[in-house]
């Protein structure tokens, strides 16, 4: 539907053009006749001269409207340069059958001597001088329509790659939910085991986190305030799984941020890594989350200790999404940094652009 607009436009900006250059054409005489210090505008010469002007417009129209669309645009040359032939031979033999036969019977002979005086005639010239300068017009006809078409494929081509670019996305964005819902589902499975009622709890938990995932993030972005609602309904599945051993820790901002939006699905990558890899049943843990923003940017931090006995923190499909799905969406305006250097801890710090 995108691409059937832009053509729309692309062919009325077109014809305006063309009626513009025509129009300045077709005022020459005019213009003329008043740089020549007449009193008056000799109407019976501007009719001459428009009638000697007939001729190229005609072919202007014959190539625009059905040669070029027909056998150039669609690179049929051969064809294309056999009709332009055709079609000069024809217009000018039919104005060398006019001026010999029909122009004096409809103009008085003093008048076509003042026209020719005047050279307002184009067709005064030389049969070769004609077809030259009908090639020359068809020539600019085609180098305007060329770019034209440059233009609209060129648009066609953004329009294709932000198409690739918006399924490549929601490719990556759904990969996550499977992952989501596996890794959740393996929790509540766990809690079965230790405490009934609070795998009860955790369904509920969980069913406000699927209308989330199923309904909400199916939009290219989501408010910063719902976005953060869905990774608390997350934390607080994860505090009826976990022991007080566990430190966790999500500081948000409590005013209104349903202006700000964000990608949705974000931050919960980097949370769920944070308790797939930090956290222990035998030894202290910790898990911080801190989310800023300030006029023009949206801060996440992520810090969680390190568990020897897990795997250590790496990308899975998860980070991978997400970096993938961050450098499709912001390209090079955000910033993403994890540190892993330390021992005893893991960290994540996104920054992306605000977009109200």
């Amino acid at each position: 539907m995108a691409a059937v607009k832009l053509d729309k436009k692309q062919i009325i900006t077109e014809n305006i053009l063309y009626a513009m250059v025509w129009t300045v054409v077709f005022l020459v005489p005019i213009l003329n006749s008043k740089l020549m210090a007449e009193e008056h505008v000799n109407l019976d010469g501007i009719i001459i001269a428009w009638c000697k002007i007939a001729p190229y417009f005609i072919i202007f129209l014959i190539h625009n409207i059905f040669i070029a669309p027909a056998l150039l645009l669609k690179k049929r040359y051969l064809w294309y340069i056999f009709a332009n032939i055709v079609l000069l031979a024809v217009i000018f033999a039919g104005v060398d059958l006019y001026e010999r036969f029909i122009e004096g019977k409809l103009f008085s002979q003093d008048v076509s001597e003042y026209i020719q005086r005047r050279h307002a005639s184009l067709t005064d010239l030389q049969w070769y001088w004609n077809m030259l300068l009908g090639l020359f017009m068809i020539g600019t006809n085609d180098g305007v329509k060329m770019i034209f078409k440059s233009m609209a494929d060129e648009r066609k081509i953004e329009i294709m790659k932000r198409q690739n670019l918006q399924a490549e996305m929601d490719y990556l964005k759904y990969q996550i939910n499977p992952h989501f819902f596996m890794n959740t589902l393996n929790n509540i499975h766990a809690l079965i085991d230790i405490d009934t009622e609070c795998a009860k709890e955790s369904v509920i938990e969980l069913s406000k986190m699927m209308r989330y995932v199923l309904y909400d993030s199916g939009s290219q972005s989501i408010s910063l305030q719902n976005e953060l609602q869905f990774v608390s309904n997350y934390i607080n599945l994860m505090r009826i799984r976990y022991t007080g051993n566990v430190d966790i820790e999500f500081n948000y901002p409590r005013s209104n941020t349903s202006h700000i939006f964000i990608p949705p699905l974000l931050f919960i990558v980097f949370v769920e890594n944070a308790f797939k890899h930090g956290i222990s049943y035998n030894s202290a843990s910790f898990i911080r989350i801190d989310v800023e923003c300030d006029q023009k940017n949206v801060f996440c931090s992520v810090v969680n200790s390190r568990n020897p006995a897990k795997t250590p923190n790496k990308a899975g499909i998860g980070l991978d999404n997400v970096t993938k799905r961050l450098d499709l969406i912001y390209g090079k305006e955000y910033s993403l940094k994890i540190d892993d250097s330390k021992p005893e801890q893991y960290s994540i710090k996104l920054t992306i652009p605000i977009t109200k």
